[in-house]
Parts: structure tokens; sequence; C-alpha cells
């Protein structure tokens, strides 16, 4: 019987090898334009492919781990997800290229789903909240794969011998950690049916928009928070990243503290709280953009999205109607729309009414996190803890 801090160890390293591949595709993206000489239009081209194939994934995603078990999906995701990187690094040309990107990206669906799901009957086991401290792991392995990156391009080495040398270390990653992946049952129906993706109930929903409100605020501080800081704020070249690098920070930190103040105050709190934090930063980076207030700004926005996405996925995953992973994938396209959806429409916003104008719009909508936290609260406390 494998110990459950061994599943938990084994598991965190998946969720931090998942991060260190995106990161690892994300630092490198400046060298694959310059190499295959795309212009704006045509990179951006190029990158739609990673969230619509991360969308397709979605319920092949639960069928797979429905059909199969949560187990064979992680094994198999991650092995996909290194050697599309790989690709990536390898693409002879940029048809290939966004052929690469949008099969990583379905890949990293693959995983998010599979490896949630185990995260989930960890947590289960364990009686208590910790599932953000695996999200954590992700985060961090997002500062530690765009230093190794920055380290890369100083060393002139190229993005197909950078994604190698990753290659490589997740492979004895997943030979190391494999036995630390638990098997789960196949499920199967008792009408013979087999898998079907359902219409999701009301509490199901209702998690779903939690979720779309929080990564839509996440993909406007992803996307546009280098250039708030460079247009509203006026900061030198040098600060323009500060505000990004303080909400990252900020949203690591956050996922490794919220399974504690989940166990102490429960979930509808925490995620009530992370709405209004997330409202409080954005408002005060718009009403007093200037440096020394935006970046403290931008980090009371970071613990207040931290916590959003685990936490919705947990209570997701206790759902007595579906399966965790049916019930995660849910949620998870629900959610996911909001972070698709996010980045276009501060552009479009800030073009009728200026940056400023699309940051208050995120700040009203980190404050429909608490709505629809107060709107769900009786459907979520009736989750079984």
């Amino acid at each position: 019987m494998v110990q459950l801090k061994t599943r938990r160890f084994a598991a965190g390293a998946f969720f931090f090898l998942t991060g260190l591949c995106f990161s690892s595709w994300a630092s490198r993206i400046p060298d694959l334009q310059k190499k295959f000489q795309l212009s704006e239009g045509q990179l951006g081209s190029v990158l739609v492919g990673m969230p619509l194939g991360s969308l397709l994934a979605l319920p092949l995603a639960a069928w797979a781990v429905f059909r199969f078990g949560s187990k064979a999906v992680v094994l198999a995701g991650m092995s996909f997800y290194l050697l599309f990187l790989l690709g990536i690094g390898i693409a002879p040309d940029a048809f290939v290229l966004a052929i690469m990107v949008f099969i990583f990206g379905m890949m990293g669906n693959m995983m998010n789903i599979s490896l949630n799901t185990q995260a989930l009957g960890i947590e289960k086991d364990y009686g208590r909240n910790i599932l953000s401290s695996f999200h954590g792991l992700w985060s961090l392995a997002g500062f530690v794969g765009a230093g190794i990156g920055a380290l890369m391009v100083y060393l002139e080495i190229s993005p197909a011998d950078h994604y190698l040398i990753i290659l490589l270390l997740g492979a004895a990653m997943l030979v190391y950690f494999e036995k630390g992946i638990l098997s789960d049952a196949k499920k199967k129906e008792s009408g013979g049916g087999g898998f079907v993706w359902k219409r999701p109930n009301t509490t199901l929903a209702q998690l779903g928009m939690v979720g779309f409100c929080g990564m839509m605020c996440e993909g406007c501080m992803f996307d546009w928070s280098g250039v708030y800081m460079a247009k509203e704020v006026g900061a030198s070249a040098a600060w323009v990243p500060s505000g990004y690098v303080a909400y990252m920070g900020a949203m690591a930190s956050g996922r490794f503290l919220a399974d504690r103040l989940a166990n102490r105050f429960g979930k509808i709190v925490v995620l009530q709280l992370s709405g209004f934090m997330v409202f409080a930063g954005l408002l005060l980076s718009v009403l007093f953009p200037v440096i020394w207030i935006v970046i403290p700004a931008f980090i009371l926005v970071g613990f207040g999205t931290a916590a959003v996405v685990p936490l919705t996925y947990s209570l997701a995953g206790k759902s007595s109607a579906y399966a965790p992973g049916l019930a995660i994938a849910m949620v998870s396209t629900i959610s996911f729309f909001g972070f698709l959806l996010g980045p276009p429409l501060i552009g479009f916003v800030a073009e009728l009414i200026g940056l400023k104008g699309s940051f208050a719009l995120m700040a009203v909508v980190g404050l429909m996190i608490s709505f629809w936290v107060w709107v769900g609260r009786d459907n979520f406390t009736a989750v079984p803890s």
C-alpha cells in the first residue's frame, strides 16, 4: 500500500513538472517568434492554438479519466506533454509549430483534469484541504521555469536543446514518481452506456461562474499587468515586469496559505474574501496609478485570485452527482471561458474608454466572485467536506 505522504509528494512532483513544462514553453516564445520571423498577428494565430487545444481536451480528458482512471491519464498525458514540448522546439516551420502548440495545449488540460482528480483523492484521504498547495507548486514551477528560460537565453541555448533538457529531466521524474500515483477504479455506469458528457447541475454551474470570474481576472493580470505598468503607471522599462512578478509571487504564496485558511475558516469564507481582495486591489490600481501603490495592489490581486480555482475544483470534486473527473471538467470548462474572453475583452474596452476603464471593469468582475459565492453558498455548503 502506497503511503499517503508518498502519494502527496508524487502528485506534487507532477504538478511542479507540469508547471515547469508550461513556463519553459512560455519563456522561449520571443525566440520562436524570431526563429520563424513571425509578425505579432502571425504569432497571435500560433498562440491561439494553446487555449483552443485546452478547451477541446476538457471533455476528452473527463472521458479518459472515467474510462482508464486518473493514473493512466497522468502518466500518458505527462509523457506526451514532454514530447510535444520538444516538438515545439524542433518544429521546422510555423505551420508545424502551430500544430505542436495546439496539441501541447490539449495535453496540458489532460494533465489538469487527471492530476486534479488524483489530488482530490489524496485530499479526501487526508480529511482536510490540501489542493491549493498542489496548485502552489504549479505556480512555483512558473518562477523556476522562467528563471531556467532566462538562463538558457543568456547561454544562447536553442529552444530545441532547452526543451530536450526538460524532456530528459521530466522522463527521470516520471519514472521515479510513477509508483506514488494511485490507480483508481475505472467507472462504469449501471446502464452500460459508459461515459456521457452531461449538463452541469445548479451547484456546478454556480461553481463554474465563480471560476469564470476568477480566471477572467487571472487572464487580465497575465496579459495586461505589464502593459498597465508601462502605459498607465509610466514605469521605466526595468520596472515594467515588477507588477507581474509581484502578482505571480503573491498568487503562488497565497496558494500555499489557502489550505490552512480554508481548514480554519471554511471554503465559502475564503472564496468570498478572495473576491473582495481582487476588487480592492484592481480598484486601488485604477484610482492611484503610481508604482508604490500599484505593486502592493497587484499583490492584493494575487492573493485574491490564488484560492479561487483550487477551492472551486475542490468543491466540484466532492459532488455526489458526478464522477470527480467529470465534475472538475464541467467547472473547468465554464471557468476557462473566462480566461479566454478576459484578455480580448480588456483590449476592446480599452479602445473605447481606456485601460483604466478596463481594469475598473475587471474590479467589478472580481467582486462578482463574491457575488456568485453568496448566490451558491447553500449549495456549496451542502457539498460533503
